[in-house]
């Protein structure tokens, strides 16, 4: 009887180390797993790309427009827009007519862009003309000389209010001469500018004012 409970308790032993050797393997491995995470979490380290700082995107600096070309010279006088070429302001007729020419008329569009542009500038338009033919005549021819200049100016989409007209007729001669020579340089229309508010009045049209 007690042989018996002997090998009754050398079997329950035999068991309890068998069965503690069919659980240790399961929990060996979790511990060793969990072992193995927590010496990679202590050991790891952090990806220098996910640690660089990126570089701050400054905004571009503004770069700074040229400068715009001046639209006058110190007398008043036009330039070509965007250039400092000025601009003729005595443009020439034929004998008896005031049509404008196409080499006046590219001119008259620079003219009527510079004064689109400068509100504050007015233009005085001369009418001209030679002796032949009798006073009142040579006014009259002078005056539609002006206008004809005007009223391009005015299409070009110049205000009217910045223009005025003048004629003097044969009574300013350009060139004294009597001869056809002299005559043609006569027959002519001159714009002279002038500043709003500005004392100083335009220069007339003269022998050296081309």
């Amino acid at each position: 009887m007690t042989h018996k409970t002997i090998r009754g308790s050398a079997c329950s032993s035999v068991h309890v180390r068998r069965e503690a050797r069919t659980w240790s393997g399961p929990v060996l491995a979790v511990a060793l797993v969990s072992a193995v995470l927590a010496g990679c979490a202590g050991s790891q380290t952090a990806d220098p790309m996910e640690e660089a700082v990126e570089p701050s995107r400054a905004a571009p600096p503004i770069a700074s427009s040229p400068a715009r070309p001046a639209a006058f010279d110190a007398e008043g006088n036009p330039y070509a827009p965007g250039t400092t070429d000025l601009l003729a302001r005595t443009f020439y007729f034929e004998y008896d007519r005031s049509e404008l020419t196409p080499d006046v008329l590219r001119s008259l569009k620079a003219h009527a862009q510079a004064l689109s542009g400068n509100p504050d500038r007015t233009v005085t338009i001369e009418g001209h003309a030679d002796e032949r033919g009798s006073r009142d005549y040579n006014l009259a021819l002078g005056e539609q000389r002006a206008q004809t200049v005007r009223l391009f100016l005015v299409s070009a989409g110049v205000p009217s209010r910045q223009i005025v007209t003048v004629s003097y007729g044969e009574e300013r001669p350009d060139d004294v001469r009597h001869d056809e020579a002299g005559w043609s340089r006569n027959r002519r229309a001159f714009m002279g500018y002038r500043q709003t508010g500005s004392s100083l009045a335009y220069s007339p049209s003269t022998s050296t004012s081309r």
